[in-house]
């Protein structure tokens, strides 16, 4: 007996009904596959298009060769990790009809957004590799070499005794003077000088990058202060004074007041003292002589024997007792009331004045008890 097949066949009608249930099944499924690819594909073009990264300020530098169409910029981006797609960028500036981007070496950040890439690109890099800040140092007005590298030290990886050293270091200073002879001819022929740079570190913001020597920190300023003195020069040869007068006589007017006018009064003043021959009797360098800018002074301390001390000696004095503002330089070249004969100066702590004399008699007028003494005369 031939074995039969007796395996019951279904109703077409089922057959049907299987079938419609497996393209259903199969057009579900490829619906949802779809729908998850498109919303992660929308999930990562969103992300793509945010910056990469908020919260990270680092700077990398980026170099972006001269001809580089949008998309390998966008692949070098993606690459230095500064943007997340290189793809999306490209898209994303032919969306927004932005080009004309140039090449070189660009600091970039991953905080930052699409639009200010692009148009960061556009702006055109450095031919050479930039260097990347370490620091800032503030030069405040007023200060003094000493303060300075304090200053230094604290914001850089040289030390303050390094610094110290290299005001003094004859090599370092015989080649600024060749190299900047308008500003530092005067000081550097100056006798009995604690600093030749003192007063010539100009007051400003300098940045220190990684390859910065100290040398050059403090080349930075002594070209900042060539830079301000510059347009100065004349003027100064054509008073009959050195450039070392001028800063010296500034240092002392800018501890003095920081209002302009009396500035420029009490530069009057100390001119009139000097023509007269009589001693600038200035405070301000006594604390210098003494090398103690924080101590309150005593009767002896105006008697000292040294060259700063303005109460002892005539004249300018050696050089500068701190780095004084442009401002200050200003009154000095533009003293007023010379005409006036003033050669006393005093704060009136009534009227919140400075009051300017001929006499040592309405010198003596106002208390020193009841007042700061500026320029106060024994």
């Amino acid at each position: 007996m031939k074995n039969e097949d007796i395996s019951p066949e279904l109703p077409p009608e089922n057959n049907k009904k299987q079938a419609k249930r497996i393209i259903v099944g199969v057009i579900t499924l490829l619906c949802v596959l779809l729908l998850t690819i498109l919303f992660m594909t929308y999930n990562y073009i969103k992300a793509s298009l945010d910056p990469l990264d908020k919260n990270n300020n680092k700077i990398e530098q980026v170099y972006i060769p001269i001809g580089s169409n949008t998309k390998q910029i966008g692949t070098i981006l993606e690459k230095n990790k500064i943007i997340k797609s290189g793809t999306v960028y490209t898209y994303y500036v032919k969306q927004k009809n932005v080009s004309q981007f140039k090449g070189g070496y660009y600091q970039l950040k991953a905080s930052m957004s699409l639009d200010k890439i692009a148009w960061t690109l556009q702006q055109g890099g450095s031919s050479e590799p930039i260097q990347n800040t370490l620091t800032k140092v503030l030069v405040s007005e007023g200060t003094t070499v000493n303060e300075i590298g304090k200053a230094i030290a604290k914001k850089t990886n040289f030390s303050y005794d390094d610094f110290i050293k290299l005001m003094t270091n004859k090599t370092f200073l015989t080649y600024l003077d060749k190299k900047y002879p308008d500003l530092l001819n005067s000081s550097m022929a100056s006798k009995n000088v604690r600093y030749h740079l003192e007063g010539y570190l100009f007051p400003a913001t300098y940045t220190v990058y990684k390859k910065t020597t100290l040398k050059d920190l403090v080349e930075q300023m002594i070209v900042k202060a060539n830079d301000e003195l510059s347009p100065y020069y004349e003027t100064i040869s054509k008073q009959k004074l050195t450039v070392q007068n001028v800063i010296s006589l500034s240092s002392l007017v800018e501890k003095e007041t920081a209002n302009h006018a009396d500035r420029q009064k009490i530069a009057g003043v100390y001119f009139n003292r000097i023509d007269a021959e009589i001693p600038l009797q200035s405070n301000i360098s006594v604390s210098y002589a003494l090398n103690t800018p924080q101590r309150e002074l005593t009767s002896a301390d105006y008697y000292t024997d040294k060259p700063y001390n303005l109460y002892v000696y005539k004249g300018f004095g050696p050089g500068p007792f701190n780095n004084a503002s442009l401002d200050s330089i200003q009154a000095v070249l533009k003293p007023l009331d010379r005409k006036k004969d003033n050669i006393y100066f005093i704060f009136n702590s009534n009227s919140k004045k400075i009051e300017y004399s001929k006499t040592y008699e309405y010198y003596q007028a106002f208390s020193p008890t009841t007042q700061t003494d500026n320029g106060y005369v024994q």
